[in-house]
């Protein structure tokens, strides 16, 4: 059945108006916009009927088929209709100016709170934020010994399509924007190999005298899903300076928590040629987890400091004073930075390699400043050419890539391809040849020794539960990935040489 486009654009300028993306003042504009996005010259007089949508997805659909249809859309695949549909939702975005401007009036007017709030509304209403492929994303609670972790399989971001790749290959080289993390991608047009950012709006902020900018990511992993990132393309690098952004921010956004993926590979972010953090308003496991070992440093009496309970290596550090916290962070990192201990595999150089760098997290505790130091080492050997201080071997079939930020502090980002592997194996488990059924299943056959230690360790296992019992393991598996990631093991040898560490402050 052929699109009535008309009638598709009418409803998403209803959309806009009942959004407050628009107002009444707008719709000529916007409708022309849009009129010049599809190529269309002629107006037809709609009307359409009142209805209150969530989400402007199944009209944008709507608008692609036909687009499609009509040989505007140059492929109709995942990579053109989101360069089509990002430019229409373009036609009803505000300037920038408009947005900045709308969110410090709430920032003053209500508080810092409601200012994030909507404007992480807004970005889910022009559709940067893109709610309906986050939703395919699996998502549970996993018991285990260091508190409930949480586990996401992620299907959220489309898969490349071919032909995009081979449309970017033709493309002549460009370096603007020089990164996805860049200003100057608000409102950029994108192209095959580069998303479009029409709907793209960023709130600017001073850290540290420097212009930064607030943003959300499109692809939210937890609520309120936040990137701050330098305004210029500078690499990333974990300095004094970054605990004194960390704890500014969260001065200036008391109810965020903001931290920043280490510095060197293996155990850094996915862009490390862009200095940002990831914040938002969540509550992570690392977060709940409590102090097991209190002790002072002689330098800050007025820090208080803990080794939390957790599977990775973390120092907490909490006080009234922001700049003691500044002081005493900056302190642990350079200790760090430096520090050897053989007997617990930790070598901070190879020649004049540095292999010792922190993951830092801010948050507020009412009136206290608290920041967590993850220590992270990036060292490889031979047994373990993919990172010493990374997942093993042993545990791959879930999960073998680096160890960021979000999953430091207790959410797993686990792939893709594990949603129908669970389920394959969920469907044999329970039976009497489980064991053949997945050796000779080439898609879960890595997962054999793992699956027959769950099926020996549940007699209670059954078609009815087995699905509940394998995210549960899962959930153990995670917790065991950030045990590999632990600079200092959860024995007694480990415990001895944290403490060793410690002494050394």
């Amino acid at each position: 059945m052929s699109v009535h486009i008309h009638e598709q654009i009418e409803r998403l300028l209803q959309f806009g108006l009942q959004k407050g993306l628009i107002s009444k003042w707008d719709l000529d504009y916007s409708r022309n916009q849009i009129f010049q996005v599809l190529g269309i010259d002629d107006a037809e007089l709609v009307q359409v009927n009142d209805e209150e949508l969530e989400t402007p997805v199944e009209i944008l659909s709507e608008i692609v088929d036909w687009a499609a249809e009509h040989n505007i859309l140059e492929e109709n695949t995942v990579t053109y209709r989101d360069l089509l549909d990002t430019k229409i939702m373009g036609c009803l975005t505000a300037r920038p100016s408009e947005v900045v401007k709308d969110f410090y009036e709430r920032y003053e007017a209500n508080s810092p709170t409601e200012a994030t709030k909507a404007f992480y509304q807004f970005s889910k209403d022009v559709h940067y934020i893109r709610t309906d492929r986050i939703a395919k994303n699996e998502h549970w609670y996993a018991p285990t010994e260091y508190g409930d972790m949480e586990i996401t399989i992620n299907l959220s971001k489309p898969e490349k399509d071919p032909k995009a790749i081979a449309a970017a290959k033709q493309l002549a080289s460009t370096s603007y924007p020089e990164c996805l993390l860049c200003k100057e991608n608000v409102g950029f047009a994108g192209r095959v190999n580069h998303p479009a950012r029409q709907n793209l709006r960023v709130i600017p902020l001073t850290l540290t005298e420097e212009q930064w900018y607030l943003q959300f990511s499109p692809y939210v992993y937890y609520n309120e899903h936040a990137i701050v990132f330098l305004g210029e393309h500078e690499p990333m690098k974990i300095s004094r300076k970054t605990f004194a952004r960390l704890l500014e921010f969260v001065e200036q956004f008391p109810h965020y928590f903001l931290g920043s993926n280490a510095d060197l590979p293996i155990v850094g972010g996915s862009i490390l040629s862009h200095d940002h953090f990831q914040g938002g308003s969540h509550d992570f496991p690392m977060a709940q987890a409590p102090i097991e070992h209190s002790f002072t440093v002689a330098k800050f009496p007025d820090v208080q400091a803990g080794i939390v309970k957790w599977p990775m290596s973390v120092v907490r550090l909490q006080g009234e004073s922001r700049e003691s916290l500044v002081e005493a962070a900056d302190y642990v990192l350079a200790q760090w930075n430096q520090y050897e201990d053989r007997d617990a595999e930790i070598h901070a150089f190879t020649g004049d390699t540095p292999h010792n760098t922190i993951t830092p997290i801010a948050r507020r505790r009412g009136e206290l400043f608290e920041i967590d130091l993850v220590l992270r080492n990036n060292r490889t050997t031979d047994e373990h050419p993919d990172g010493l201080f990374h997942p093993h071997a042993e545990v791959h079939h879930i999960k073998k890539e680096n160890i960021g930020l979000i999953e430091v502090m207790g959410l797993a980002v686990l792939p893709g391809r594990l949603k129908e592997e669970l389920e394959e194996l969920a469907s044999v488990l329970p039976t009497g040849d489980a064991e053949a059924a997945i050796s000779r299943n080439e898609r879960i056959a890595k997962h054999l020794d793992w699956a027959l230690k769950i099926k020996e360790t549940h007699s209670e296992l059954t078609e009815e539960n087995v699905s509940s019992i394998l995210q549960d393991e899962v959930g153990k598996v995670f917790a065991m990935i950030l045990e590999h990631a632990g600079v200092f093991k959860r024995n007694d040898a480990g415990t001895a040489a944290f403490l060793r560490f410690i002494e050394s402050l």
